[in-house]
């Protein structure tokens, strides 16, 4: 079942989280994720408000947490984990 990885991100350090950003996408896409939204325009509504929200579909939460935990994604991440404040969940997309 399909799934989406939703993040939302507060940057703290532009610089350390752009090598992020460019390694980020092409690890992303290597591993089967599509980009629905990147850093677009978005309404905040409740909860501590993170102004970057990122949300890639995948073929299901463990296509996810593969591409999570690859060493493409674990370079990536490694630039972001001290340039930003992230929360992160995969989601299982219902079935109609």
């Amino acid at each position: 079942m399909a799934a989406l990885w939703i993040t939302h991100v507060s940057v703290t350090n532009d610089e350390e989280y752009g090598k992020y950003a460019k390694l980020a996408g092409p690890a992303i896409e290597k591993h089967g994720g599509t980009f629905l939204a990147r850093g677009t325009r978005y309404k905040w509504i409740e909860g501590t408000e993170r102004p970057r929200n990122v949300v890639v579909r995948f073929d299901s939460i463990e296509a996810a947490e593969a591409c999570y935990n690859s060493p493409e994604y674990q370079e990536a991440l490694s630039f972001a984990k001290g340039a930003s404040e992230r929360d992160m969940v995969f989601v299982e997309i219902a079935e109609a």
